[in-house]
């Protein structure tokens, strides 16, 4: 069992300004018991609309960013899963990442793979789509976790690739921007994801005005058993991996589905 934080807070056009408000919130989980916390995409550099900052404020993996994270996971003893913006490979547009680290440095890494080219924004401008390639996971108290980021959530494709790895939850970093149903849908689809893979499921969005917040932990039944409002703050829950399984005995729909999944390019 280990016990896990989401934390949602608003990203700024200022790292330092972010890395402060990580380093509140993770000091806040921490005291509240947690292994690991998430916290939202773009956690490193967020400005709305985005323009050519984004280039200009996108790091490497073992940049400063990260670097500070790493920092912070080995002065508190805890696993921290952020967004960041990667420096890209075409000069202009930027990588969507999200990296796992502890006081060892990096545990995993994910690259958002569907780009947000919906409900009128074009993400696809400034960010380069990830590599399809095999999931990276990490473990923490003998529970397995995976990543993903934000639009993502919509494919059920890639939460079945991360049960298909043997993850115990799927830690999804967003910024899901706020709209008629969009709240509907984040909370549909964190509880669908979790049901239909039977895993936990944990969110971490940015709070309004541009997030929808609601920020949540979801067990591998669909219950939410921790949530944020629309604040600057962290919820915690208690992950057990034999939870997972006792669900897996009664529902064996992953046992017994028919259909695999095949990437497309």
């Amino acid at each position: 069992m280990t016990v896990l934080a989401v934390a949602q807070f608003a990203p700024a056009a200022d790292t330092a300004v972010n890395l402060r408000v990580v380093g509140e919130l993770v000091t806040k989980a921490v005291e509240r018991g947690a292994r690991v916390v998430l916290f939202p995409e773009y956690s490193s550099y967020f400005i709305d609309p985005f323009d050519e900052t984004l280039a200009a404020h996108a790091e490497a993996i073992d940049g400063p960013f990260v670097t500070a994270l790493t920092v912070l996971a080995g002065q508190h003893d805890v696993t921290i899963v952020a967004g960041l913006l990667e420096r890209g490979g075409d000069g202009h547009r930027v990588r969507n990442t999200v990296v796992a680290v502890d006081a060892g440095g990096v545990r995993a890494r994910y690259r958002k793979l569907h780009l947000y080219d919906a409900f009128g924004q074009r993400e696809s401008d400034w960010i380069e789509p990830g590599e399809i390639s095999a999931p990276e996971t990490f473990e923490v108290d003998g529970l397995r976790f995976g990543l993903m980021t934000c639009y993502d959530l919509r494919f059920p494709e890639v939460a079945r690739l991360l049960a298909d790895a043997e993850v115990d939850a799927i830690l999804v970093a967003a910024e899901w921007v706020r709209g008629p149903l969009k709240e509907d849908h984040w909370r549909t689809l964190l509880h669908a994801r979790a049901i239909e893979n039977t895993v936990y499921v944990a969110g971490a969005d940015h709070p309004p005005p541009l997030g929808v917040g609601h920020s949540m932990v979801v067990d591998p039944q669909g219950v939410a058993i921790a949530t944020i409002g629309t604040a600057t703050d962290v919820a915690v829950a208690h992950l057990d991996a034999e939870a997972v399984q006792r669900v897996r005995r009664v529902n064996p729909s992953l046992r017994l589905r028919r259909f695999g999944v095949m990437p497309r390019g």
